[in-house]
């Protein structure tokens, strides 16, 4: 017998989640800790933005879930060898007064303003840069500058004596 069986999260392990109590109470007990790196007790509305960096031999590529927004509601601007994403999501209650009559009971899903910045090893040339959204994802592609490219030589590892 292992220790675990012990714990009392394994007493109802075999039982339907909705049979016993202390399922739903261990479920809300998760969600306080969920939501607790998440700004719950600080009461910040700043929004995380979850992002890929990729990169080829020629361009570099950003992308960033954005759920819910259009190209309307981001910018992308290029200052130097750094890229700057920023936007805002507008919040369940202002979406409660375009449909009348609706009360929201729990609101879980993010909103608010979102400001992600990223440095690049390179000065950008903002002007061949190309930011598109779609489904929910951008996609900033980011040319890497000729010198760069050229510049660039592999090495051969070899093993040591």
């Amino acid at each position: 017998m292992s220790y675990q069986d012990y714990l009392p999260t394994n007493w109802i392990r075999h039982r339907k989640d909705d049979d016993h109590p202390l399922v739903a109470l261990r479920k809300e007990v998760d969600s306080l800790f969920d939501d607790f790196g998440n700004g719950f007790f600080s009461g910040t509305t700043e929004m995380n933005v979850r992002s890929n960096v990729s990169e080829t031999e020629t361009e570099f590529c950003v992308t960033a879930e954005l759920p819910g927004m259009t190209e309307a509601d981001v910018d992308v601007s290029i200052a130097g060898d750094r890229i700057i994403i920023k936007g805002e999501k507008k919040s369940e209650k202002d979406e409660e007064s375009d449909d009348k009559g609706r009360h929201f009971h729990r609101i879980e899903r993010m909103s608010g303003a979102f400001q992600r910045m990223m440095t690049l090893p390179f000065v950008i040339d903002a002007d061949t840069v190309e930011a598109v959204v779609k489904d929910g994802v951008l996609t900033v592609t980011i040319p890497k500058p000729p010198e760069t490219v050229a510049g660039s030589k592999k090495i051969k590892v070899g093993h040591g004596k």
